[in-house]
């Protein structure tokens, strides 16, 4: 996630870094997120639902459950690196933020000022698993072994406690088993697990021969839905990861997020795509609340927009999401998951009555004789034919040096 001060759009984005906040006022915010969730199609989608009933549990760096936008939707779990932070108190800049995309339900009169997320009626589930360079203890968590495991431990408490959808805006290069396990786990409890694609796709010196990007962890484990970040005009923001993990795309340029204390950013980064897809993913769920992870990914593919002409390619995925699109892919899936339609009860699904008897049908006694005269006729035809080869081979040999036979 890379930030910029609101009222600094011009300014350059430093990659992993934040600005010094500028203030903007929450209005303003509303109006700069308009073009983004007309892309997404959230009106429409909104008129269906806006999350309700569903959880999404941010495992990030915490998040502020004061923050206006997000006052009242927030339940706030355990922090995995409570060691680590002993004596200090965390920022929780980056999970505020992308909490804010999920589920910001904005403030003021008619909730129409501030931050409006994508599944605005969701509630946050917040983990912090995470440190980012603004926390007193972020060298303690760069080298500190217990850092290694709070991610999984973070998503493993998240399937346990209640979560819907799981948003991963986070990554490395390096696997970590007990993340691919957790991430089983979750998958396996019918979580819907979202993660950031990776932001080094215009770092030159990490770039293979072909231009791909490294594969990001956890985004690249199996059953993850590894989202890539768009600019305005639908394709691959330069710094989203361009590699065969990347199942959809989303927004991820010029997002304006909800920060403590009040204040707002626009940020680029694939981590705020993930946020968006898994915003979309709870409006699935708070429509379907059992369809299986499988399906939901499904359907985010089959609402995308803006494409590859060949259907899927590394840099965007399947396409650019499209929330509305979504639920109405979700719709018609949902009566292929299991025990959807009108089957019949287990009993009757192949009538009613017993099997009977199975027929026996009785060979000829002179099937057996004709089937060996066959084979033997066979086997002679194929002798014959070889003899015969044979002795025009030897009555015509090739000249030497004759080139091999070939088709006519």
């Amino acid at each position: 996630m890379r930030l910029r001060g609101a009222a600094a759009l011009a300014a350059a984005a430093l990659a992993g870094s934040w600005l010094l906040p500028v203030q903007a006022h929450a209005d303003e915010v509303r109006d700069l997120q308009r073009s983004i969730l007309n892309v997404l199609g959230m009106d429409a989608a909104w008129k269906i639902t806006k999350g309700g009933g569903v959880t999404v549990a941010v495992v990030d760096s915490g998040v502020d459950p004061n923050q206006a936008d997000l006052r009242g939707q927030v339940t706030t779990g355990p922090n995995m690196l409570a060691e680590i932070d002993a004596g200090t108190k965390p920022k929780r800049l980056h999970g505020t933020g992308m909490a804010s995309l999920i589920a910001g339900h904005g403030h003021g009169a008619g909730g129409g000022s501030g931050i409006i997320g994508i599944a605005p009626q969701a509630r946050i589930l917040a983990v912090r698993a995470i440190g980012e360079k603004e926390d007193a203890s972020y060298a303690r968590f760069r080298t500190s072994e217990q850092a290694d495991g709070a991610v999984a431990r973070g998503i493993r408490y998240a399937a346990d406690h209640g979560a819907d959808v799981i948003n991963l805006s986070l990554g490395k290069d390096e696997e970590v088993p007990d993340e691919r396990e957790a991430i089983g786990y979750a998958i396996g409890k019918g979580v819907v697990v979202v993660s950031a694609a990776g932001n080094d796709g215009d770092e030159a010196d990490k770039l293979d021969g072909d231009g791909f990007a490294p594969y990001s962890y956890p985004a690249s484990y199996p059953g993850v839905i590894a989202v890539a970040a768009t600019e305005p005009g639908h394709a691959r923001a330069p710094f989203s990861n361009r590699n065969y993990s990347v199942l959809v795309s989303a927004p991820g340029a010029g997002l304006p997020v909800a920060s403590p204390g009040g204040e707002y950013f626009v940020s680029d980064g694939t981590s705020d795509s993930s946020a968006v897809v898994s915003g979309v993913a709870a409006l699935i769920r708070a429509k379907h609340p059992k369809m299986a992870p499988a399906l939901v990914a499904q359907a985010l593919i089959q609402s995308t927009r803006h494409g590859p002409s060949g259907g899927y390619d590394p840099n965007v995925g399947f396409g650019e999401v499209h929330a509305a699109r979504a639920l109405s892919s979700a719709d018609s899936l949902a009566g292929t998951e299991p025990g959807a339609g009108k089957a019949k009860p287990a009993g009757q699904r192949f009538g009613t009555a017993d099997p009977g008897p199975v027929e026996v049908i009785p060979r000829p006694v002179w099937v057996r004789p004709l089937i060996i005269a066959i084979v033997v006729v066979g086997i002679g035809g194929t002798v014959a034919a070889v003899a015969v080869a044979i002795a025009f081979r030897r009555r015509h040999p090739r000249p030497a040096g004759a080139p091999p036979d070939a088709p006519f």
